[in-house]
């Protein structure tokens, strides 16, 4: 089995950078300006014959659901880029646009309605695409459209339930979400005219006014799969050339949109299958076939052959969607990942001087949590890269170009990583969003200038976590008095506990700018805050307060379980917050296995060296979670000797001992499967193996047990402001209403701020 030393090198360090603190140290992200003024990103840069105003670039962030069912952009969708394009970004990217209907089925909802944006239906779309390109050059950005040769194996299997029609491949490979399920290979035929529909998109795009197309080539989607030997293995084919099929589609392209039009390239420069599962791939059925993947030396060939055909700038990335956190970096992910892929190409093409068919450098984008103004600048200058690609740092915030290019740092809002808006929201039937701004996405609903109330109101919020201090600043902005209490020394609520691992910078970031956008309301007598202050019901109703908002938070709860008092036990939260508390315990059971006892085991492993046993009743872990997320977690957890037991109960505990009952029928899933994603709640998988009750008892030794059995929400005090009529409003949000996620909790304080 191939693998390539660089890919080796960067997967392992990507599970285990939290072990070294000098490693560690270069890949926390921190929200600095030590490097301001940012001249490199600050400067233009030519594609083609088309000149950029600077070096950011906006990501294809995918436009799920934000056109009309026809495949029209909405004003939802106009909106939400025309932010992007004042927020000052140079090179704005769309979401992906297939080109594929009525040959690869997964594109397609029944009724031929669609929920991507389409340009190549009718010219019932056209009027959407020239309006938002006419709207983006308004404030100097560029745009380009991205072109999609279709899913594949990795669009949505249930094309075959409601339509009876089978998914397509490159090659008879399995589907990514129902593995049971055959992708027949397509037809030469039928992958002539994809590249024939390319080619028209692409005139359309010009004609409409879009400045250039962007080829979606990477993580594992249908062009990838035609170009990438572990996905096409076709043996008779003229696409049995696994280059052959990109470089047609960009021939065809070249050949109608003219010389000077810009040609934009996604691609992955590893599927890194090999060097994620090793020898284990011949093990799994669903990869057992993807050994043979695209070595570096293979991609950087196929990319000068792309320059040679049309391709005039590349993005580069890796992974596919059998290690989706790598083409998704999520919040575990170090800071600048990418960089060294970025730059692994620059040294190819400046080392055999190739150029594009403009007679100019082939720009190379460096992607992979570079949203730090601070860290992007660095890449551009130490010549690793020549733009640099962000995707939710600009949903987090629409004003980073503008904020950093006046050395406002501080203020700019930072993404969490958590991706439960911009990838599970869409993933779940909704559109993208954005935890930490609750405006993505619904731009065309909030402007960005609140309106001003009829009635300026004094309003009380209990609790200062994400919750509460959105409401806050977004009421006072609006003009309302407000008072916000806390019954804590600090703010952030679980914010403080979240972030202490060191993977979890993201959420420091997010709690600093929180602290910082707060010390700035009260400098400005905007809000008034009162610390160690736990207000009751009837201390409340005396404040003559004409609306008070609830956002305690809610209480870890600790099963009642025979034998608690023969074991030292906390709670996983405490423990964040006073590692102390572990003592000389060497072996932990983590009890919980959702997103706060894995990063607590994780944490333990990695950064203390503990032999840690997660163990959860539910057939999967961190269920709910982001795929990224939960895949990164899970793959690192298991490199760190992190012992998953999944289905099983504890039933009792004695001293030093955690007595375990584990279903160990041979359907219950492997608990560290992430090649596969779990499936959403509404959508069944019909071939799915049953699974059986074969319980077996197991003692696991523990010096400490932490309990990470989730929380109730802490709603006692806003039924007694209800009961007793405190105030004329009475509301509750955050976890305090239902035990939220930050994307819940943010979403719902700014409405009600908004509209209160």
């Amino acid at each position: 089995m191939r693998k390539d030393e660089l890919i080796v090198r960067l997967t392992d360090k990507f599970s285990n950078w939290p072990s070294s603190d000098a490693i560690a140290k270069e890949c926390m992200g921190k929200m600095t300006s030590e490097l301001y003024p940012y001249s490199v990103m600050f400067s233009p840069i030519k594609i083609n014959k088309m000149t950029v105003k600077n070096r950011i670039v906006m990501a294809p962030m995918g436009n799920i659901n934000m056109c009309e069912e026809t495949g029209r952009p909405s004003d939802k969708m106009l909106q939400y880029f025309f932010e992007r394009a004042k927020g000052g970004v140079g090179l704005i990217t769309t979401g992906l646009v297939p080109v594929s209907y009525g040959i690869d089925p997964t594109v397609s909802e029944p009724g031929h309605l669609s929920y991507f944006p389409r340009i190549d239906r009718t010219r019932t779309v056209q009027a959407g695409w020239r309006d938002l390109a006419q709207g983006v050059h308004t404030y100097g950005a560029k745009i380009f459209v991205q072109l999609t040769a279709g899913l594949g194996r990795v669009g949505n299997p249930q094309c075959l339930v409601n339509e009876l029609k089978v998914p397509r491949s490159a090659s008879l490979n399995p589907n990514f979400y129902m593995p049971q399920i055959p992708c027949f290979p397509l037809s030469d035929l039928k992958l002539g005219k994809i590249i024939k529909n390319a080619g028209q998109a692409s005139a359309d795009a010009k004609a409409f006014g879009i400045d250039g197309v962007y080829l979606h080539g990477h993580e594992g989607y249908l062009l990838d799969q035609l170009t990438n030997p572990a996905f096409n293995r076709r043996k008779l084919s003229k696409y049995a050339n696994w280059q052959r099929f990109g470089l047609d589609m960009v021939r065809e392209i070249r050949r109608r949109v003219g010389d000077s039009y810009p040609i934009m390239y996604r691609i992955d420069l590893s599927c890194a299958l090999a060097e994620t599962y090793g020898d284990d791939m011949e093990k799994i059925p669903s990869l057992k076939k993807f050994t043979n993947g695209r070595s570096v030396e293979q991609t950087l060939d196929y990319m000068k052959n792309l320059v040679e055909a049309g391709v005039d700038i590349f993005d580069v990335d890796l992974g596919c969607y059998d290690n989706w956190w790598l083409p998704h970096p999520g919040a575990t992910m170090p800071a600048a990942c990418y960089t060294e892929v970025a730059k692994c190409v620059k040294d190819f093409f400046e080392k055999n001087s190739i150029v594009s068919n403009a007679g100019v450098p082939v720009p190379i984008v460096g992607v992979g949590k570079l949203g730090y103004p601070d860290i992007a600048e660095k890449a551009l200058r130490d010549g690793m890269c020549d733009m640099i690609m962000l995707g939710r740092p600009l949903l987090a915030d629409p004003e980073w170009p503008n904020k950093a290019y006046s050395g406002r740092v501080s203020e700019i809002c930072p993404c969490i990583g958590c991706q439960e808006g911009c990838i599970n929201e869409f993933i779940e039937g909704g559109h993208p969003q954005c935890a930490v701004n609750p405006r993505t996405a619904f731009e065309d609903i909030y402007p960005s200038a609140p309106s001003t109330p009829e009635k300026i109101k004094n309003i009380a919020v209990i609790g200062a976590g994400p919750a509460g201090i959105t409401f806050a600043l977004e009421a006072s902005r609006r003009g309302h008095k407000v008072e916000l209490f806390e019954k804590s020394d600090a703010i952030g609520g679980k914010l403080i506990s979240g972030s202490v691992p060191k993977n979890k910078f993201d959420l420091d970031n997010y709690r600093i700018f929180l602290e910082n956008s707060l010390k700035k309301a009260l400098s400005e007598g905007k809000i008034v805050l009162h610390l160690e202050s736990a207000q009751s019901a009837n201390e409340l109703k005396e404040g003559t307060f004409d609306a008070v908002v609830t956002a305690i938070g809610s209480r870890a709860e600790t099963p009642n379980i025979k034998g608690v008092d023969k074991i030292k036990t906390v709670i996983a939260t405490d423990l964040l917050l006073s590692p102390e508390k572990m003592g000389d315990a060497n072996e932990i059971a983590v009890v919980g296995g959702g997103s706060v006892g894995c990063e607590v085991a994780y944490w333990l492993a990695s950064e203390y060296g503990k032999k840690v046993t997660v163990i959860e009743m539910l057939p999967y872990f961190m269920e709910g979670v982001c795929t990224a997320n939960r895949g990164h977690l899970i793959y690192a957890m298991k490199k760190k000797g992190v012992r998953l037991m999944n289905m099983a109960k504890v039933t009792s505990f004695s001293e030093n001992m955690v007595n375990v009952a584990q279903n160990k029928h041979k359907n219950v899933p492997d608990p560290y499967n992430t090649w596969q994603s779990v499936l959403p709640k509404n959508v069944v998988n019909p071939l799915a193996p049953k699974i059986k009750q074969e319980y077996e008892s197991e003692a696991i030794p523990a010096d400490l047990v932490v309990f990470a059995t989730g929380s109730k929400s802490d709603h006692a005090l806003y039924f007694e402001l209800q009961a007793i009529n405190a105030a004329s409003e009475i509301y509750n949000i955050g976890d305090s209403f239902e035990g939220a996620k930050v994307l819940e909790a943010t979403r719902a304080a700014f409405r009600l701020a908004r509209e209160i």
